[in-house]
Formats: C-alpha cells, sequence, structure tokens
C-alpha cells in the first residue's frame, strides 16, 4: 500500500500554512490598508500568491510533490498517479495547514476589523453561484494543466514552480475581484473556518475539484497513454 512518509505529510502540512500565510495575509493586509490596498492592488495579491507558491514547489516538489491544493491531490489520484491512502492524507494535511494559516492571522490581524475576513474567498455582487462554480472551474483547469504539463508528464521541462506560480498569478488577475479565484477547497476552508464565514462554501469546493477531474481524465486517457514514468511527483523518490 502507498503510504505517505512523515516527511510528505510534515511539507504538505507546512507548505500550505506558508502558502496561505502570504497569500491570504496579502489580501487581509491590503484590506486594511488606507487608499488603494496592499502594495500593488490585484497585481500585488496575484504576485504574493505566485510568487511564495513557485518557491515553495520548487523548495519541496522533490519531498512530497508539493501539491498544497486538495484539488491537486484528487487530480493527481484521478489520473492513477497516487493511493488512495495517500491522497486522503495529503488532503488532511493541507486542511490543517490552512487552518494554521487562518490562526497564524488571526495574531496579527484582528477579524473583527477585516472586511476582508482574513483573506477568505468571496463572490462578487452579481456572481452568482453558478457562474461562481463555472469560474472556479475554468481557473482550476488552467492551474492544473500547469501542473501535470510541468511536474507530472514526464515528457515535459522540469522547470520547477514556475508555471505552477505564473498559473495561480494569472488566474487571479482574472478571477480575483470575481471569486476570490481561489482554485483551492484549503485556500477557502482555512480563512473561512477561522472566521466563520461559510457562505457559499460549495463554490470553491465543487467548481476546483470539477476543474481537476477534467484536466486528469484528459491527461489520463489522452495525453498520457503511451508515457509510463518511473516516479511521478506524486511520489518522489517513492517516498
Amino acid at each position: 500500500m502507498d503510504r505517505p512518509s512523515a516527511s510528505a505529510i510534515v511539507a504538505e502540512l507546512g507548505g500550505t500554512f506558508l502558502f496561505f500565510v502570504v497569500g491570504a495575509g496579502s489580501i487581509a493586509v491590503g484590506a486594511l490598508t488606507p487608499g488603494d490596498g496592499a502594495p500593488g492592488g490585484l497585481v500585488g495579491v496575484a504576485l504574493a500568491h505566485g510568487l511564495v507558491l513557485a518557491i515553495l514547489v520548487s523548495s519541496l516538489g522533490a519531498v512530497s510533490g508539493a501539491h498544497f491544493n486538495p484539488a491537486v491531490t484528487f487530480g493527481v489520484w484521478v489520473a492513477g498517479r497516487m493511493s488512495g491512502t495517500r491522497a486522503v492524507a495529503y488532503v488532511v494535511a493541507q486542511l490543517v495547514g490552512a487552518v494554521g494559516a487562518g490562526l497564524a492571522l488571526a495574531v496579527v490581524i484582528n477579524p473583527a476589523t477585516d472586511p476582508s475576513h482574513l483573506g477568505t474567498p468571496a463572490l462578487a455582487p452579481g456572481i452568482g453561484i453558478g457562474a461562481g462554480i463555472f469560474l472556479e472551474t475554468i481557473m482550476t483547469m488552467v492551474l492544473l494543466t500547469a501542473v501535470f504539463g510541468t511536474a507530472v508528464d514526464p515528457r515535459a521541462p522540469k522547470i520547477g514552480g514556475l508555471a505552477i506560480g505564473l498559473a495561480v498569478g494569472a488566474d487571479i488577475l482574472f478571477g480575483g475581484p470575481l471569486t476570490g479565484a481561489a482554485m483551492n477547497p484549503a485556500r477557502w476552508f482555512g480563512p473561512a473556518i477561522v472566521t466563520g464565514t461559510l457562505d457559499n462554501w460549495f463554490v470553491w469546493w465543487v467548481g476546483p475539484l470539477i476543474g481537476a477531474a477534467i484536466v486528469a481524465v484528459a491527461y489520463r486517457f489522452v495525453f498520457l497513454p503511451e508515457a509510463e514514468p518511473l516516479r511521478t511527483p506524486a511520489a518522489p523518490g517513492d517516498v
């Protein structure tokens, strides 16, 4: 049975924690900053998410695959690149790391005075639940395409987390004002649980999981049928 090592679990938990402290923190800091908010506004938020994710994926990819996202883990599992046991362990670690990030932010930023609810994704006025799910699905497809195309596919150039970070940054530039551009159930879960902001919670679970499944099925049955790597980012070094 493919069981993850302690180091892989710690990497998923710690990496998710650091990713969200910086990413969600950039939104919370911006919401409390007079004027235009965080440095660079939307661009600043996109850069904060994209840059820290690129760094963490490049740094921890060899340990756990650096998913930091239940949708990524779900997609890798759907593609047949990791066991259900490992996938469940990863998701639990990611959710724990996400809540830890929310609690850490709450130590330095008072949730009661933070209009962003510690960076919890939210639907913009005029964006309904269906549109929100659709947007999160599309943005997650962009992210998962980068994950499979640059990390999972053995034929692809290995460029660390650069493409994955760029995908997240690009998605935020497009969808940040509309849905928060989470592309990640844990990204919603952490700050939402800490602040009790649970409105439309299924948008940030259903959309990303659908998007991940679409890309995973496409890669498994269309793009990767002839490739059978000896190892994948889901199980680097058979950890």
